[in-house]
């Protein structure tokens, strides 16, 4: 009979066993039968949720938590193995159950009956949620008046609901529906009213239109309130927020002039000490830190730059003791090029995608960096994606 033990947790979610096996739903320690079966481990727990595996929202709960934290430190140090890269690698950051203070639910209202959730893994198909243990209360108390929501306003195909968590309360973006006509104005103004929704917009495929917002939406970032477009990026719990601020904080110091690039709604920049350059594509984004950072006398001076198209040049950065850098999942191969061979200083490196920034973080190495420490996040709390914050010094 062959057996053997699961040893650590795939990118994937699935299990890998000592003789290289894998197998769904497995947790370190489980042993893997030669029947395909598994024989339960030390470190698998019971599924808080219902909806767990089919919902796709979560891929991870049968894991305990010393698992799931050494797997979000293990697809860090995976990444950097690959590009054949080392560094110390802190302790996870993981952010708790019911903390997630953005998310995007998919609707469908084919049959009539108006289903919302996430998709199941690897299909279109949508979970009519029920329970959900990683959306913050105050989100997830909206789940089901949003439905009968969307019952009122006949939906028939599919669409997208857009949750934030804004500091007057609830934000909602729904796009793909549209609501016409005097019946539909009255049962949007009778939910927001009821449910005490910050914003509610709906976007038809014209942009997003506010039919709702009694006072301007803010998110606090740095201390200052920074007004909130719809369905803008923000990190996913205040506690991932929190860890990455603090790992870039300590990452430069303080230094008196920083770039912050892919800067946002200025998570980062609002949080630094000394003057900030904030260099942003998004122009609402842009916008928004501007206006807060003007209001607030804070040293910010934002751009709009696609670090694309016009990365800055070695001559642009050489002008600052810190770089802070947070690029989508894709990285930043270009502007890493130019980062490379920056004559001095830190690099405060924020990613979302461990494996492209592994490949960044080679380029920076070659160029005469050094790979100082790596934080990894946990804020989307049993997925399998993973974020982090590292320090590259000269």
């Amino acid at each position: 009979m062959l057996v053997s033990t699961i040893v650590r947790i795939g990118g994937k979610g699935e299990g890998v066993a000592d003789d290289g096996r894998r197998a769904a739903l497995a947790a370190p320690g489980d042993m893997l039968n030669d029947d395909g079966t598994l024989t339960p481990g030390l470190h698998r727990q019971t599924p808080p949720c219902r909806h767990f595996p089919t919902c796709g929202g979560c891929q991870l709960q049968h894991l305990d938590e010393d698992a799931y934290a050494a797997f979000v430190s293990d697809r860090v140090a995976g990444a950097l193995a690959g590009q054949g890269l080392t560094a110390t690698i802190r302790p996870a950051q993981i952010s708790p159950p019911r903390s997630r203070r953005r998310a995007t639910l998919h609707a469908d209202g084919k049959g009539g009956k108006v289903r919302l959730g996430f998709t199941e893994a690897k299909s279109h198909a949508i979970v009519d949620i029920t329970e959900c243990h990683i959306l913050a209360p105050d989100l997830f108390a909206l789940v089901a008046p949003v439905r009968g929501l969307l019952q009122k306003l006949r939906l028939k195909g599919r669409a997208d609901v857009h949750l934030t968590l804004a500091d007057q309360g609830p934000d909602i973006l729904v796009t793909g529906v549209k609501a016409d006509g005097l019946s539909a104005h009255d049962a949007i103004v009778d939910f927001a009213t009821a449910h005490r929704v910050a914003r509610f917009a709906i976007d038809d495929g014209m942009g997003p239109e506010t039919r709702w917002e009694p006072d301007a939406v803010t998110i606090t970032l740095g201390g200052v309130a920074v007004p909130l477009p719809p369905a803008a990026f923000l990190q996913a719990t205040p506690e991932g927020e929190a860890s990455l601020v603090a790992a870039v904080r300590e990452a430069i110091g303080d230094a008196p002039t920083t770039a912050d690039l892919f800067a946002g709604l200025g998570t980062f920049a609002l949080a630094l000490p000394g003057r900030v350059y904030a260099a942003e594509g998004a122009r609402d984004a842009l916008f928004a830190l501007k206006a807060a950072a003007n209001r607030a006398q804070r040293l910010v001076f934002a751009e709009h730059r696609d670090l694309y198209r016009r990365p800055l040049t070695v001559a642009e950065l050489d002008r600052f003791a810190a770089v802070v850098i947070d690029p989508p999942r894709a990285g930043a191969r270009e502007q890493a090029e130019a980062l490379a061979t920056k004559a001095s200083g830190v690099i405060a490196y924020v990613s979302c995608n461990p494996s492209s920034f592994a490949r960044d973080a080679k380029m920076l190495c070659e160029g005469g960096w050094r790979l100082d420490w790596v934080v990894p996040v946990g804020q989307f709390r049993w997925s399998t994606h993973v974020e982090l914050a590292a320090r590259f010094v000269k």
